[in-house]
């Protein structure tokens, strides 16, 4: 169908032209001047075609026409008005990008729960024991005998976590590299595709034997890995500085509510329908995502053929750097020469040091702190991450709106990051004397959504100090932080033992977000570095 415009041009006169709505049904157009020109905007797909109307100083708009865009010139000035009639209003195509880079966050972290969930009833049907568990974490065995044999269903929940983060780890470098020269759109296009595909052999792969299992959640968890980078470059090179955070906070409220997805609709399809539902539809709503990002999405808003010249005048008028692809390996020991890199680093490592903590062993803390049923405490774990989907949001557009106000790229990050490590590591030295599961709940809570003010700190500072090799420094950061989460969810049945309690190991983790602050603070800048 061809959308329509009406376009009016006046030559200099002594006398203005007048436009006049007659009803919402017809209009047409009035001037005392000669010397006019009408033409009409025809756009059958993304060829955009004038035609003449010749002159007149009247002209009934057909039904067609109507909701068309009228615009009068004259003497230097324009004016715009939106004839009532089958208009509708015009999303910026920014907007839908952030809106599917959402959705492809959501369905990231939901694939992952489906499994965590799915995996219970997967082991009572195929017998899986306590010795299978010690083959894939035998790092989590002693505490599995200080909760006794109820703690055995969290065990298997959390089965596939090492495999997945084994091949997690291996994609990020390669994965940020590949986003770096291919730009975002293809490699998170293969990257949703292949895990979609992971996610639909995961019951085959589990029927068939466990070597099968564990070979899928590591391909998994590679495809997987180039998720982050992805959206870090797209977002970058779409949005402003001034809109950046805001567009990455909304990304990442879909990633935490992918958690809230998998846990709600999994365990109703696994009771209602079978084992393989749920794969069945996280699969597929992967391929359905996959049909509107390859043929509505570009990497660059340069290349979108839908994009309006002002909203791209716009995007590029907030931009210090130009976005720029390379197809050069980048320098990884320059990279690694300069004191913002490795805060970077740190920052990554001790966000995803707590963070796992938090996610794989409070169930445990409960139970073995205040003897609470692990089902109970399950809610009380999954409650803070609609927290976290709000509070990194909110992060996002205080972040963008100290922007705007005049503060430094440098000083606003490093606002937003002590607030996301100092608010986790106080919140865990008040967690020591909860003495109830409720008080315990909000503390944990308080912890993980103050954490995701980080977003708006380190995570949009790879695109601040190397806009170039961004996603390479991404994948690296990931992979640091990646091999923290694996350190932390196999050791710390470890640590706790050596320390004597759980609280003691709070404390351990609440200093380690205390220094990673300090040396932010001393080494981080927003100013570009390579």
């Amino acid at each position: 169908m061809a959308a329509e415009s009406m376009l009016l041009h006046s030559s200099y006169s002594s006398t203005k032209p007048r436009c006049y709505l007659s009803s919402p049904q017809s209009c047409w157009t009035e001037s005392r001047t000669t010397n006019l020109r009408f033409e009409r905007k025809v756009v059958f797909g993304k060829q955009v075609k004038w035609e003449s109307l010749g002159l007149t100083s009247r002209r009934e708009v057909s039904k067609k026409e109507r909701g068309g865009v009228v615009r009068c010139t004259a003497e230097g000035i324009e004016r715009r008005m939106l004839i009532p009639g089958e208009a509708t209003v015009r999303v910026p195509e920014r907007f839908k990008v952030v809106a599917l880079m959402a959705c492809a966050m959501c369905l990231c972290n939901a694939d992952r729960v489906v499994m965590s969930v799915a995996v219970v009833p997967l082991a009572d049907k195929l017998g899986w024991s306590s010795s299978f568990l010690g083959i894939v974490q035998k790092g989590k065995k002693r505490m599995v005998m200080v909760v006794a044999g109820e703690t055995i269903w969290w065990w298997l929940r959390n089965c596939g976590t090492s495999s997945f983060l084994w091949g997690y780890i291996f994609s990020s470098v390669i994965g940020g590299a590949s986003v770096d020269k291919y730009g975002g759109k293809r490699v998170m296009a293969w990257g949703v595709a292949l895990w979609s595909l992971a996610t639909l052999l995961t019951p085959w792969a589990a029927n068939h034997s466990t070597f099968a299992l564990l070979a899928i959640r590591a391909f998994f968890g590679l495809a997987e890995g180039v998720a982050l980078p992805s959206m870090s470059t797209i977002l970058s090179r779409w949005f402003s500085g001034h809109e950046r955070a805001s567009a990455v906070g909304f990304s990442m409220a879909g990633f935490h509510l992918g958690n809230v997805v998998g846990l709600i609709l999994t365990p109703i399809m696994l009771s209602t329908i079978g084992i393989a539902a749920p794969f069945i539809l996280f699969s597929s709503l992967g391929l359905l995502w996959l049909s509107s990002w390859v043929y509505k999405v570009s990497s660059d808003p340069r290349e979108s053929p839908f994009i309006t010249k002002s909203e791209l005048t716009s995007i590029q008028a907030g931009k210090t750097d130009p976005p720029t692809t390379t197809a050069e390996f980048p320098p990884i020991g320059l990279l690694l020469s300069k004191l913002p890199t490795w805060a970077i680093i740190f920052a990554n490592v001790t966000n995803n040091w707590g963070y796992f903590v938090l996610l794989s062993w409070m169930p445990v803390y409960f139970k073995t702190v205040f003897n609470v049923n692990l089902k109970q405490a399950a809610w009380f774990s999954a409650v803070p991450w609609g927290t976290m989907a709000v509070s990194g949001y909110i992060a996002g557009a205080i972040s963008d709106s100290l922007v705007k106000a005049g503060y430094s790229i440098t000083c606003v990050r490093k606002i937003m990051q002590s607030i996301g490590f100092i608010g986790p590591g106080v919140s865990l030295l008040c967690l020591n004397f909860a003495k109830s599961p409720e008080m315990a709940a909000v503390f944990i809570t308080a912890a993980l959504s103050l954490s995701s003010f980080s977003q708006a700190g380190f995570l949009l500072n790879m695109q601040d100090i190397a806009p170039q090799y961004a996603g390479f420094l991404h994948g690296i950061a990931n992979s640091a932080g990646t091999l923290a989460a694996i350190i932390s969810t196999i050791g710390t049945g470890y640590f706790v033992q050596w320390l004597g309690s759980f609280q003691a190991f709070l404390s351990l983790t609440a200093c380690l977000y205390f220094i990673t602050t300090i040396f932010w603070n001393l080494f981080a800048t927003g100013e570009r570095v390579f």
